[in-house]
């Protein structure tokens, strides 16, 4: 049994609105809403200073388990969600063993049971010949597809192949849209470069966009559900302004992508800034910036893909590419609102109701009656420095470091208990596989 909690006076956000009320918790849902009597529960947060969020779903996380824990773990990375204010992720298959196997999937849950201290799901990775079990692998949130340049065995970049999975089945694909030819043609111009600005060359906006035209013509060809992952170019944008609407496709942008730009990332950060896809000059930021408001992008995800210190001290052409964001993400885009960029409400459609909507996620992402309660206490007037060495996530550093923002996460509830509170996480809080209704 988990004890009642009361969130007394709480500005509750929601994409439409903003309304002060109480909210009872028992045995880890919502259970009553409005003005609550304090004799309902055994412990009392007052939030009269505060409002409270659903807790956000992060629907691209890689958190390294099994196979590459010395960057990351689901203990360490769930950790970092908690304290970020995400109470939910979806992690992807490249792992090592890949992800591709009914037995691979059940090993990565049961360890997650074990170790996570937010809610959790797995994306099953697709390859050229594991059809069958794409279509029968149980509660996934969909099949991730590698169109371009991949380590292990989760490259599909074969239009046979491809048509192949869009063709059979009814679950959700995500795809990391890069074209491979156009990549590997890019690399050999670049192969003596030493410069990391390059690497926004060497996987360039047209290999992006050429990926992303075939998804969504298979897409539209076999009326498919598609998720663009990472979306980074100003081309794709106006591409799916008028693609959107001839089938059930969708997009989603990082926060990496829409504050970060090139050249200046790469001169102050080198292998740092490095990711795939690149993070690429002003005039894409901007372009992905109005597609969110716009409506074209659909929601916010991290593609947090940490590497150690010593990985990245590698010169470009070996450094690896990827950054930490999920215990970041919330609050940046707090910032944007306190800003005025956006509003707070935006936020939450953004990182809350929309990832739950577009992956059908069961009993999440709203404040109401009978949902979970999965939920975070904001401190709209908090400031605080996101610094290198003072983070949750294993390699401990940030492409945000130094950066001072306004609006952060002050408690974090998952399924009806306190698991970040003051800056501290309580390992003893276990997530739950999140329901897909697929």
């Amino acid at each position: 049994m988990i004890a009642p909690i009361l969130i007394k006076n709480a500005k509750c956000v929601s994409s439409q609105a903003i309304i002060q009320q109480d909210v009872l918790l028992k045995d880890g849902k919502i259970v009553e809403i409005g003005q609550i009597d304090e004799k309902h529960a055994e412990k009392i947060i007052d939030a009269s200073h505060f409002f409270l969020l659903p807790g956000a779903l992060d629907p691209q996380v890689h958190f390294r388990d099994p196979g590459m824990t010395w960057k990351e773990d689901l203990r360490t990375g769930s950790m970092a969600a908690a304290a970020g204010g995400v109470t939910s992720f979806f992690d992807m298959p490249n792992t090592k063993p890949s992800t591709i196997t009914l037995d691979a999937m059940a090993e990565r849950k049961r360890a997650a049971a074990e170790k996570c201290v937010v809610n959790y799901n797995f994306f099953i990775g697709a390859t050229n010949t594991n059809l069958d079990v794409l279509n029968g692998v149980e509660n996934v949130p969909g099949i991730k597809i590698f169109m371009g340049s991949s380590t292990g065995d989760l490259l599909v970049s074969d239009t046979s192949d491809l048509e192949q999975i869009f063709a059979n089945g009814s679950r959700l694909i995500a795809v990391h849209a890069e074209d491979d030819d156009i990549i590997n043609a890019a690399r050999e111009i670049y192969r003596n470069s030493r410069d990391f600005n390059h690497h926004q060359f060497v996987r360039p906006a047209d290999a992006a966009l050429k990926s992303t035209t075939l998804a969504v013509e298979l897409a539209i060809k076999y009326q498919r559900r598609l998720h663009i992952l990472h979306l980074t170019s100003l081309d794709e944008v106006r591409y799916l302004e008028f693609q959107k609407s001839k089938a059930p496709i969708s997009a989603e942008v990082c926060p990496q992508h829409l504050l970060l730009s090139a050249p200046y990332v790469y001169e102050k950060l080198g292998a740092y800034a490095q990711m795939n896809p690149p993070i690429r000059d002003m005039n894409h930021s901007e372009a992905l910036w109005k597609g969110l408001m716009d409506g074209v992008i659909d929601c916010i995800a991290t593609d947090h893909a940490p590497h150690t210190h010593e990985e990245k001290a590698k010169p470009f052409g070996e450094a690896p590419s990827g950054m930490p964001g999920v215990e970041t993400s919330l609050p940046l885009m707090l910032d944007r609102a306190n800003r005025g960029l956006c509003k707070l409400e935006d936020v939450v459609k953004w990182m809350c109701e929309k990832p739950v909507e577009l992956y059908r996620v069961k009993n999440k992402g709203q404040i109401k009656v009978g949902f979970d309660a999965d939920l975070v206490l904001v401190d709209m007037q908090k400031e605080k420095t996101i610094e290198n060495g003072k983070l949750f996530t294993k390699v401990n550093w940030s492409p945000f470091d130094g950066w001072k923002t306004r609006g952060w996460p002050v408690k974090t509830l998952v399924n009806g208990q306190i698991v970040f509170d003051d800056g501290m996480v309580n390992t003893e809080v276990k997530g739950r596989e999140i329901l897909i209704d697929s």
